[in-house]
């Protein structure tokens, strides 16, 4: 029985469990390990039925971790330990190599001889492994087998001498070897190329004989299966009652499962030559090359076969290797070449984005030029306005000396200094807006008009420097439309001149006073307001709201 191990103190329980104990150190990746699991139980059962004081057990890599290299120094997968009971080791068997394994606890467990065990997917006469007893060695087994089937004694000292000189071709060819399998289109080709083999002739038996008849009436008696299903179960389920179950129930649907059974060789005379594929056929001469395989292509269903593999002639051999190396160097060079259009490729798309980056920076620096010109030429128009502005104020200011003896109205108020507002595409003129108004010396003008209203609005609308006008025209529609909305109040019929907001944002506007008195306003006799007359005409006063609603409207877009 095989017993599977699930922790690293279970397995030092297991060893120190049992006077001797077996552990396979196996992997769940390891295509090998998979392959011979089955051959593993078989040896395990046939250990217990010959009842030796061995106990068997597996035990996988992820469940111990790093104890697997620190403290039981696992090189390879799968390794076959024996323990005494104590934990020391006994000794070891890397690889699948049943045989060497058997003849290891045939050794250290006294009075028990298991033979040659099972090998990788061999067939075994009889369902059972052969023991060999009466003291013979392997080889003069193997020469007995062979005399059975017809053939002569010597057929087993060459084959051994066969394999030894294929040991001694496979030492000396692993260079090549690992240099063809580091590339992906180079495959296994030392030992493996082109392989000449042959094919001893080996009697055919029915494999049904050696079934047992009580699980043959088991399955057709008790269960219902038919003779062929009950045989073909018990074949491929390892020889059971309930793996033939559960074969049977995975595979009655195939199509094939009332075929007759086929004959196969008889497993008895019959001498493993080599390891075959059952994935992709390839023949493999030896366990190295078995792993070497597995791990490349990643193929874990493999057989033992009887086809021999010829060793490679030294001719043979160099012409292989010289192969390899041409195809190595044919690689390389490609790969080369590969490389010298990728960079060429690389150097193209460096000199294109070297030419856009280029390109983006002129741009930019055209428009950073652009934008300095534009803010140049703002600060001189800005300069210019500033000089005809101040050059405006000052022609105002002398004529208000002119006007008043030489002599400056104040521009001081309790807030401080507040200039009067200048249009600066206006020319000045000497309206209403400067200096006092009961002046004697200046020159008579025409009333205002409400004909002139439009042109009186328009004016007051040409302020724009700090949005004076919007606000000019804001406190005039104020003005008349109150009293077009309330003509019967008689306090908005009087506009105070003393009146912060229409002495900063009424007085110093052109036109805005006009209007006012286009419309009926006139200054009483202090000189301090603006009263509306007894005379003044509502549809004037209508008109002129509806003039400044549109104007204000129109300022502020």
């Amino acid at each position: 029985m095989l017993h599977s191990i699930d922790s690293p103190t279970s397995l030092r329980t297991f060893i120190t469990a049992h006077p001797h104990s077996l552990v396979c150190f196996s992997a769940t990746w390891c295509g090998p390990c998979t392959a011979s699991k089955p051959r593993l139980e078989a040896l395990a059962s046939q250990f217990a039925s010959d009842s030796a004081s061995v106990a068997c057990g597996i035990v996988y890599e992820h469940v111990l971790g790093e104890d697997i290299q620190t403290v039981y120094k696992i090189r390879a997968f799968p390794t076959y330990v024996l323990f005494e009971r104590g934990g020391a080791e006994v000794g070891r068997v890397e690889g699948v190599k049943l045989e060497e394994v058997a003849r290891l606890v045939g050794e250290h467990c006294r009075g028990h001889d298991f033979g040659s065990g099972h090998s990788l997917g061999g067939a075994v006469a009889g369902g059972a492994a052969a023991v060999v007893g009466g003291g013979l060695s392997l080889e003069e087994a193997r020469a007995q087998r062979l005399a059975r089937l017809g053939g002569n004694t010597s057929a087993a000292s060459t084959t051994a001498a066969e394999r030894a000189t294929e040991e001694d071709d496979v030492e000396e060819m692993k260079d090549a070897a690992a240099a063809a399998a580091a590339s992906d289109d180079i495959k296994m080709q030392v030992d493996e190329a082109t392989p000449t083999t042959t094919s001893k002739e080996v009697e055919m038996v029915d494999p049904t004989t050696a079934l047992k008849q009580q699980d043959v009436d088991t399955l057709t008696s008790s269960m219902g299966f038919s003779i062929i299903r009950a045989q073909k179960g018990l074949l491929n389920g390892n020889g059971t009652v309930e793996g033939a179950v559960e074969w049977l129930l995975t595979h009655q649907e195939d199509d094939d499962i009332d075929d007759p059974i086929e004959m196969v060789p008889d497993g008895g005379g019959a001498v493993a030559q080599s390891y075959k594929c059952n994935e992709c056929g390839k023949i493999l001469s030896n366990m190295a090359n078995l792993e070497l395989h597995a791990n490349k292509t990643g193929h874990s269903d493999f057989e033992e076969s009887t086809q021999l593999m010829k060793a490679l002639t030294e001719e043979e051999k160099k012409a292989k290797i010289e192969e390899i190396k041409g195809l190595l160097k044919a690689k390389r060079a490609q790969r080369e070449e590969a490389e010298k259009e990728e960079n060429v490729d690389r150097e193209k798309q460096r000199r294109f984005m070297g030419k856009e980056m280029a390109k983006t920076r002129e741009q930019m620096e055209q428009e950073a030029r652009k934008r300095s010109a534009q803010m140049k030429r703002r600060e001189k128009e800005a300069a210019l306005k500033e000089r005809q502005r101040i050059r405006a104020q000052l022609e105002q200011d002398k004529r208000e000396r002119a006007a008043n003896k030489g002599k400056l109205g104040s521009r001081l108020g309790v807030d401080g200094y507040t200039p009067d507002a200048i249009q600066y595409d206006v020319p000045m003129e000497c309206e209403g807006g400067g200096g006092d108004e009961g002046d004697a010396k200046k020159s008579k003008k025409a009333p205002p008009s409400a004909a002139k209203m439009d042109e009186y609005i328009t004016k007051v609308s040409s302020y724009r420097a700090g949005g004076d006008g919007g606000n000019c025209l804001k406190i005039l529609k104020a003005y008349i439309g109150n009293v077009v909305d309330n003509p019967d109040e008689p306090k908005y019929k009087k506009i105070n001149m003393e009146n912060k907001a229409y002495k900063t944002k009424v007085k110093p506007f052109l036109g805005a006073k006009n209007l006012l008195m286009c419309v009926g306003f006139s200054p009483n006799k202090g000189g301090d307001a603006m009263e509306l007359g007894e005379d003044a005409d509502m549809g004037v006063l209508k008109d002129a709201k509806e003039k400044l609603e549109v104007a204000y409207e129109k300022y502020m877009k």
